[in-house]
C-alpha cells in the first residue's frame, strides 16, 4: 500500500468543498491542509474568486494528476448582476461609479443581449484576473494602475437563462467550459445595454459531477475530522471519470498497463471518432489507469495510478 506522510496510508480521493464567499481559493486549500492534517499533494481544481462561493473540488494524492481533467468539464454557476454601474474589477469589490439608470430595460432587452454570449465566443479577460502576461499576472499590473492590451480568448458558454430580474438586479443560470469569466459576462452585458453591470453575488453550482447540494463547508469538515469520520466525504478518484467508458482486463492484462504496455482487449470494435480515455481495471476491480484506444482492441496507458482498494465504478466484465 502506499504510503502518506509521517508513515501512514496514502489518502487519494476527491472532497467536494463549499467554498464560502471572502476567501481565495488558496485560503480554502490552506483551512483543508490544517484541519486533515495532510500537507503534501492536496490543490484544488478550478479557481473561484474571493466574492464567488460554492463547488471547489480538492484534491488528494494521486488525485492530483486529475485536476485538468476536472477543470476541464462544464460548469454551471448563478449570477447575480447589478444593472446601472460599472466596477473596475467587474464585481462589488471594485470601484464603484454610476454609469445610467436601467429602470426601462425589459426582460426581452436584457434577453436579446444575453443571446449574444452563448456558443463559442471570444472573451477579453478582465485587468483584475491570475493570467500571466510577460511573467506578471494581470491582477498585481492592474492594482498598480497598469492598463495592458489583452488578447481575447475562446470559451464556450452553453446557456445563460434568466432566473430572476428585480431592476437593477438580474439574477442569471450560466452554464459554461474552462476558461470562462463570469465577471466578464456581466461586464460585457451592461456594455452592450449603455448601462453598466457589475457581479453582485457568484455561486459555482456545479462542475464536472460535483454538485452544490452534496458540498461540504469547511466548518462542517473540521467537525467531521474531529468525530474521525472525515474521509467518509471523499470520493475515490476515478468517480469523477464516470462520464468515461470503461474496461476491465484479466491478471495479465493488469500487469501490462501498470507497466505501462498497451493491452489488446479482446475482439473489440473502437468508433474512431470517438476519442475519449478509457477507464482500466484489473480483475479485482482496482482502477488501473486511463488508457487511449487504439485501432481495434488496443488500449494505450497515458497515466497509470497505483491504488490499494478496488472501485465501485469497475465494470461488471472481466475481458480476457
Amino acid at each position: 500500500m502506499p504510503a502518506g506522510e509521517r508513515g501512514r496510508p496514502a489518502i487519494n480521493g476527491f472532497l467536494n468543498l463549499h467554498k464560502p464567499a471572502g476567501i481565495t481559493s488558496m485560503d480554502a486549500v490552506r483551512r483543508v491542509k490544517r484541519v486533515t492534517g495532510q500537507r503534501r499533494k492536496v490543490g484544488h481544481a478550478g479557481t473561484l474568486d474571493p466574492l464567488a462561493e460554492g463547488v471547489l473540488p480538492i484534491c488528494f494524492g494521486q488525485a492530483t494528476r486529475l485536476m485538468e481533467m476536472v477543470v476541464s468539464g462544464w460548469k454551471r454557476y448563478r449570477m447575480t448582476v447589478r444593472l446601472g454601474a460599472a466596477s473596475n474589477t467587474y464585481d462589488a469589490e471594485g470601484n464603484i461609479d454610476e454609469i445610467a439608470d436601467p429602470s426601462s430595460l425589459t426582460r426581452r432587452d436584457i434577453a436579446a443581449i444575453l443571446h449574444n454570449f452563448v456558443g463559442e465566443i471570444d472573451q477579453l479577460p478582465p485587468m483584475y484576473s491570475a493570467i500571466k502576461v510577460d511573467g506578471h499576472r494581470l491582477y498585481d499590473l492592474a492594482r498598480a494602475g497598469r492598463q495592458i492590451e489583452r488578447s481575447p480568448r475562446r470559451v464556450s458558454v452553453r446557456s445563460i437563462a434568466i432566473e430572476e430580474i428585480r431592476l437593477p438586479f438580474v439574477t442569471l443560470t450560466v452554464d459554461c467550459g474552462k476558461g470562462t469569466y463570469l465577471r466578464s459576462i456581466a461586464h460585457d452585458l451592461g456594455q452592450s445595454l449603455g448601462c453598466g453591470a457589475y457581479v453582485t453575488e457568484l455561486i459555482r453550482l456545479s462542475c464536472g459531477l460535483f454538485e452544490h447540494s452534496d458540498g461540504i463547508t469547511p466548518d462542517d469538515l473540521e467537525q467531521a475530522v474531529v468525530a474521525g469520520d472525515w474521509m467518509s466525504h471523499l470520493h475515490p478518484i476515478d468517480w469523477a471519470l464516470q462520464q468515461l467508458p470503461a474496461i476491465q482486463v484479466d491478471s495479465a492484462g493488469a500487469w501490462a498497463v501498470q507497466h505501462g504496455q498497451i493491452v489488446v482487449v479482446g475482439p473489440r470494435q473502437i468508433d474512431p471518432s470517438d476519442t475519449r480515455l478509457w477507464r482500466i481495471y484489473g480483475p479485482d476491480d482496482v482502477f488501473l489507469a486511463l488508457a487511449r484506444p487504439e485501432r481495434e482492441a488496443r488500449f494505450a496507458p497515458t497515466r497509470v495510478f497505483d491504488l490499494p482498494e478496488p472501485s465501485p465504478y469497475a465494470p461488471a466484465v472481466v475481458q480476457a
